[in-house]
């Protein structure tokens, strides 16, 4: 079943066409003219799909102008609406009267590729510093890296809420501890916070653009520290990506483990979140308990597979790293060890009245507003979307429903509890999957050599990591080499849910929101 593909075709006739450059073949391009890209956006809404990132790439070595990119969700179906952008035009027309992600994926295309999302009320600077140059356009082809920019006297045009009793409150962009910057500025009345907007780009390394420089097989490591608290997820969505465009047949026993290091992966950052909520709700008993399983679970990564958090152990074509009998056997004692006290923590959280009373009805993000923000991952389950791609767009052993049985924690309350249960259920269900992986993985070679793509051809993957849905899109140039790379971390979108769930919640839960969302600063600003 089609459904966007349907809509966008009879909706458009013979004014679409669609473009088999790329891989897999089950996610499809359009390619519409400009003045109905936004028309587009509006078919989209009808079909309720969600919009799950917008991108622009710079085709100038293809012969070709700029192309914008909007990618469309609904179901396991992905749909990426493009059009075409000449480099001495560049406008196209925004998205942002029918998807509010496109607000900020559109300040980010201008800010970097220099194209004007024409309709965007909101055109300040985003990733891109207020004290760039103006003209540095660092995703455009014409634009040297390697060069030191000049700096710029520039201010940041802050929204602000005004009126009697209002107060603001500046919170970053350094903070405490070894959290990374970002910049909060809230408006508050009393202890009730009205206003919340966030200021983030502290983080930003260039990274996409770093992509262009680096050969295929050197990528994975890049993506593998995209964010490095998901560089298993980040470098399978990398790799697959990659795989699609060359055909690379993955042995059966490499799609495995890869799926064995996704579930380890997000059970150790679900341990660290689980317990950091409650230590932001003066629960320190929690923390100190779930990051000692947590630890165990790291060392036992670092025993067998050479990394703690198993970094660059996901190749193009495979792993990297295999685990024999005796292995299984230290995880299948560590699964019982871990399961048996974890579920006496879960007893502890779900009976102490005074966490209760901080994390229920606290930071609520209503069902309505989830999907209006299109948020992913553990924010759109914990506010009633059945969204995960292990489901949707799995890749072996995920696609053995039959089998895997996968049982996706769906919540509706959409508060800090939510989300804090959905991971704890989803820590229960990765338990369960690794011994079925342990117990069902077959026999074979861990990978395959991974060719270089042809020319001028396009890649898409969809991952399920810890936080949620992970996209990349490559692009090959003229000789094959890498001519974009876009990342969509889960962070792109649920940023978003934050400023809105804080909203009538007092300023010293804050922290508590923040932490039950748990976005990557480095994720988002690439």
């Amino acid at each position: 079943m089609s459904m966007l593909r349907d809509a966008i075709m009879q909706a458009f006739g013979e004014h679409v066409r669609f473009d088999h450059g790329l891989h897999p073949s089950s996610v499809a391009t359009c390619l519409v003219s400009r003045d109905r890209f936004g028309e587009a956006a509006k078919v989209m809404k009808k079909a309720y799909a969600l919009l799950a990132a917008e991108w622009a790439a710079d085709e100038t070595l293809l012969g070709r102008g700029y192309g914008v990119f909007a990618c469309y969700r609904w179901g396991n179906e992905y749909l990426i609406v493009k059009t075409e952008v000449p480099s001495d035009d560049a406008w196209f027309p925004s998205l942002s009267r029918r998807f509010v992600p496109a607000f900020r994926f559109e300040r980010q295309i201008m800010s970097l590729m220099g194209i004007t999302p024409a309709g965007n009320p909101d055109v300040r600077p985003w990733i891109k510093f207020e004290d760039w140059p103006e003209d540095a356009w660092p995703l455009r082809k014409s634009f040297d890296a390697a060069q030191q920019m000049p700096r710029v006297r520039g201010e940041y045009p802050w929204t602000r809420a005004e009126g009697e009793g209002v107060y603001e409150i500046p919170v970053g962009p350094v903070h405490a501890g070894i959290i990374e910057p970002g910049h909060f500025r809230f408006q508050a009345v009393g202890e009730d916070v009205i206003n919340l907007e966030e200021r983030l780009g502290y983080v930003h390394k260039g990274i996409e653009k770093k992509f262009e420089s680096l050969a295929w097989q050197d990528g994975v490591k890049l993506a593998g520290r995209v964010s490095g608290d998901t560089t298993v997820a980040h470098s399978i969505a990398y790799c697959r990506s990659l795989e699609s465009m060359t055909g690379c047949p993955v042995p059966q026993r490499g799609h495995w483990l890869r799926a064995l290091f996704l579930e380890r992966e997000r059970i150790a950052n679900h341990l660290g979140d689980i317990g950091a909520i409650c230590n932001d709700a003066a629960f320190a008993f929690m923390l100190y308990q779930l990051s000692r399983l947590k630890e165990l679970l790291l060392r036992t990564n670092l025993r067998l597979f050479g990394h703690r958090f198993i970094m660059d152990r996901v190749i193009p074509g495979g792993v990297a790293v295999d685990i024999d009998p005796a292995g299984k056997r230290e995880i299948f004692a560590e699964m019982e060890l871990l399961h048996k006290e974890f579920e006496r923590l879960v007893l502890i959280y779900d009976e102490n009245p005074s966490l209760e009373d901080r994390v229920r009805d606290t930071g609520i993000l209503k069902p309505a507003a989830a999907r209006e923000l299109c948020v992913v991952g553990v924010v759109a389950r914990a506010s009633g979307l059945n969204l995960d791609c292990r489901i949707f767009h799995p890749f072996p052993p995920y696609d053995r429903h039959d089998w895997m049985q996968l049982d996706v924690p769906v919540l509706i309350s959409g508060d800090v509890h939510a989300r804090a249960w959905v991971r704890i259920q989803e820590v229960r269900e990765s338990f369960r999957i690794i011994r079925k992986i342990l117990e069902d993985m077959p026999d074979g070679d861990i990978s395959v050599p991974c060719a270089q793509p042809p020319a001028d051809t396009t890649g898409f993957s969809a991952v399920e990591g810890w936080r949620g849905e992970i996209i990349y899109w490559l692009q090959s140039g003229p000789s094959g080499e890498v001519n974009r790379c876009m990342v969509r971390d889960p962070s792109g979108v649920n940023w978003l849910g934050l400023e809105l769930a804080v909203l009538g919640n007092i300023v010293p839960d804050f922290p508590l929101c923040n932490k039950s969302f748990n976005q990557s600063y480095s994720g988002h600003d690439l």
